[in-house]
């Protein structure tokens, strides 16, 4: 009897079988995906040409100056290009799929990564070898010794440094107590598009114009900090204005050139639109979206935010475009659709680029989070599901494209209807939408000093983050802590088996010497404070540095409270605003089901000595397979036990107990998150055997998921043991990313959708934060592993974002074949 299989798998089914291209249902988009479908990302190095060009010519100006006379300069000399078919303009790069370059970042190791990447494994990018040698001549010699990553590395004590970096040439990550503020320049971030919608950047600028004329001539703030500002605000909107004018110069020059009377219409609607948005307010849906892609590709030339600009919530602040539009006959609901896949295959073609081999590693298969977020509740306070909604959720059925990442925050009034029709996109087995409570993110964010008003609004930005556009002013990276690591150097007394004698971490006694558990607990969170006492070292440096290596005039003049202080977003205090930071827990669950392992079978069953198991441990089970099975065994996270949930929570609890003592000094909510993106993968491969059975160098446990293959009670288990290791009474929390992969089988008809409602009102009323679903079998990833020229447009659900299977590592490949396939919910 053949297994049920998701609409995904019947579709990729018939394709192979048929040999057609995907989605032939939508001619436009369609179109214009089959162009770049499987294409190697190329570099387009403008950017950092032009950038560069500028920068040279604005040494000693206030920072955030230069940025926008960079941005300017960029405006007036990049290419623009106008994709065949496409009614949204608007591009950073070439055509076809394409990153660009960063060179203020990391540009130190711009020479010698632009000569790997190529041919790296992990997410390769071309390059042609004439723009290779102008990166290697003009664009890298200028940024040696002025880059953030080099700074950074210069400002951290020698012991946050072995925690850090190898000790080789590139300072290439360890893998333990991570830094990520040297590959991006930014968290995640949303930008308030309303303002763009409603002002134009014509208004923004006259405003910032009116401010410099009231500014007082004999005052040092005003002169020195306040003028620079605004200066940068209206030069920027200069430069956005032009780059939108001179696509419009191209329509019309294409327009000349048209044969096809239809397309011509189209071109010479999109001269016309260019000119007229994001000058000046929007007027239609259609302009309202141009004005939104321009804002959003022009953030993307003006820096390197981790995961991307959002998009925010795009069915609340186009609504009323839509609404005036539908009613007087201008718009049909399958135009707006359309347009909406027009954004999305351009999204698609903007891939995000990371020099370092650590950041290429956390973001496998070309990871991308510009997120999209729909349903929650209004500013007021009540349900927010409007018709805009239900389009975004059937545009993710009808054209499940990977981009963008669709976020539905569910609420107690969540719609029957809505919940039924996010239910029915989750089954369709892409992994859309990912789920965001407001039952847990609302009372959070008023605990950390937000109004009613403000927490209502938030919007999904990133894997599992949440942004208040107005109100959230932090936007330095912060650290990934290897809490396996951690828990290895209480096994080898500070040293790691990959390090070999070098002592890295606090030497804490030998393992086969400890008589209790309670002894092998308070080793381990002596590490677990010693990690995260170096991450907010980390995290010190950072926020001093950031500063002096990077400005945002772009989203500063899309901020209320930078506008009112002329203050940066990235300086390192605005006044009014709420600091939200986080440092990640890797490895999770395989810790938490280490320490029961210990707990169970050294020293309450006394089945195998310490000695034993650290021997064990030393040759990776070669020979040891019986002890092996017996920690694989042994209680494990995941499963609705207290003998581990305990264990968890009390993770939790040491966690936060140091951020809520120690985050005040960094004057930042420095929260605990359980978010990996795909770092669990490489973080794994610098961690030995761990003792819940998980074999050297694998894969580590990923968010707030059980180990790989641990979880053996059943999806509802996975959810209690989350909502039981929390600290309910603490408010130094974040995301916890949930990964779950259900069996088509078991979702399958009207029964299967009511049976998922049922399982994420469950997941609702037990106040997680995140959840995301794999609906299909485990089959179909082992045979789109095998034969993955036939499986190029298989979609899984990797990290707070979806890729294609085939586009990963094997490592990681491996890994989401290994989480448990659940049969019943």
């Amino acid at each position: 009897m053949s297994k049920v299989k998701s609409p995904q798998e019947q579709r990729i089914q018939y394709e192979i079988a048929h040999k057609i291209p995907p989605f032939v249902h939508r001619n436009r988009a369609t179109k214009i995906l089959n162009e770049i479908r499987g294409q190697k990302p190329q570099i387009d190095i403008e950017r950092g040409r032009y950038f560069t060009q500028s920068f040279r010519e604005t040494e000693g100006e206030p920072l955030i100056l230069r940025w926008a006379k960079a941005l300017l300069h960029y405006a007036e000399h990049a290419t623009v290009y106008i994709d065949k078919d496409q009614l949204l303009v608007g591009r950073s790069g070439k055509q076809g799929r394409y990153g660009i370059l960063y060179p203020e970042l990391d540009g130190d190791t711009l020479k010698e990564a632009i000569e790997t990447l190529p041919t790296r494994t992990v997410s390769p990018f071309s390059i042609s070898e004439e723009d290779a040698k102008i990166v290697a001549e003009e664009i890298a010699p200028y940024w040696k010794d002025k880059t953030f990553h080099e700074d950074l590395a210069k400002a951290l004590t020698p012991e946050t440094t072995k925690l850090t970096y190898n000790s080789d040439k590139e300072l290439t990550s360890r893998y333990i107590v991570n830094e990520t503020a040297s590959f991006r320049s930014s968290l995640q971030w949303v930008h308030d598009y309303e303002v763009v919608l409603e002002k134009g950047f014509q208004k923004i600028k006259e405003e910032a114009e009116e401010r410099i004329a009231q500014l007082d001539e004999y005052s040092p703030i005003d002169y020195t900090e306040k003028l620079p500002f605004l200066q940068a605000v209206v030069l920027t909107s200069d430069a956005i204005i032009l780059w939108a004018e001179r696509h419009g110069d191209l329509a019309e020059e294409l327009a000349k050139e048209e044969n096809d009377p239809v397309r011509k219409a189209e071109l010479l609607k999109i001269a016309d639109t260019c000119r007229y948005v994001p000058k000046y307010p929007a007027r239609t849906f259609y302009e309202a979206m141009q004005a939104q892609w321009f804002t959003q590709m022009f953030s993307r030339i003006e820096q390197k935010t981790g995961t991307i600009i959002s998009n925010g919530r795009m069915d609340q602040y186009l609504y009323p475009f839509y609404q005036h539009d539908i009613e007087a006959g201008i718009i049909t609901d399958e135009e707006v659709q359309e347009l909406f896949e027009c954004m999305w295959v351009s999204m698609a073609q903007f891939v995000d680029l990371y020099l370092s081999e650590a950041g290429g590693s956390f973001n496998e298969g070309y990871a991308h989070w510009e997120a999209v977020t729909i349903g929650g509740v209004t500013k007021k306070g009540y349900d927010a599901v409007n018709e805009l909604t239900y389009i975004l959720l059937k545009s993710k059925r009808e054209f499940p494209l990977n981009y963008p990442d669709l976020a539905a925050r569910i609420h107690t009034g969540s719609p029957k209807r809505y919940l039924y029709e996010v239910a029915e996109t989750i089954k369709d087995g892409a992994g859309f939408p990912k789920l965001i409570n407001d039952e847990e993110v609302v009372p959070l964010l008023l605990s950390k000093g937000a109004s009613f008003e403000e927490a209502y609004d938030y919007s999904v930005s990133g894997c599992a983050e949440c942004r208040m556009p107005n109100r959230d002013t932090y936007t330095s990276p912060n650290a990934y802590i290897n809490f396996a690591a951690a828990l290895e150097m209480v096994i080898y007394n500070g040293k790691m088996q990959k390090y070999g004698d070098e002592v890295i971490g606090l030497q804490t006694g030998k393992f086969e010497d400890f008589q209790s558990f309670d002894e092998v607990l308070e080793a381990y969170l002596k590490q677990q404070r010693y990690f995260i006492k170096h991450a907010f070292i980390q995290q010190h440096e950072i926020i001093r540095l950031r500063g002096e290596h990077f400005a945002t005039p772009l989203g500063s003049a899309l901020h209320k409270l930078c506008q009112e202080t002329c203050t940066d977003l990235h300086q390192p205090k605005i006044e009014g605003g709420i600091d939200l930071g986080y440092f990640e827990f890797i490895g999770y669950a395989t810790v938490v089901d280490s320490l029961a392992a210990i707990k169970k079978l050294v020293f309450e069953d006394k089945r195998i000595t310490a000695a034993q198991l650290k021997e064990a441990l030393e040759h990776n089970f070669e020979g040891y397979e019986a002890i092996r099975q017996m920690l694989v065994n042994a209680p494990a996270y995941g499963n609705d036990d207290d003998y581990t949930d305990e264990i968890g929570k009390l993770l939790d609890f040491e966690a936060q107990e140091f951020t809520a003592r120690y985050g005040k000094e960094l004057d930042v909510h420095m929260d605990l998150r359980l978010v990996p993106f795909t770092s669990h993968v490489p973080f794994g491969k610098v961690v030995s055997a761990t003792p819940n059975g998980r074999l050297a160098y694998t894969p580590l446990s990923d968010g707030s998921s059980a180990s790989q293959g641990a979880d053996k009670n059943g999806p509802t288990a996975v959810l209690l043991s989350n909502y039981k290791t929390k600290n309910f009474d603490r408010r130094d929390h974040a995301a916890r990313l949930l990964n779950v992969k259900l069996s088509p089988s078991c979702v399958k008809g009207e029964e299967g959708t009511e049976k998922l409602v049922h399982f994420i009102e469950s997941w609702r009323d037990l106040k997680l934060w995140h959840l995301q679903f794999n609906v299909l079998n485990t089959d179909t990833l082992r045979e789109a592993q095998k034969h993955p020229e036939l499986y190029g447009n298989l979609l899984v659900r990797i990290a707070g974002y979806s890729a294609y299977f085939t586009e990963l590592s094997k490592d990681l490949q491996d890994d989401i074949i290994a989480r448990t396939e659940h049969e019943a919910v």
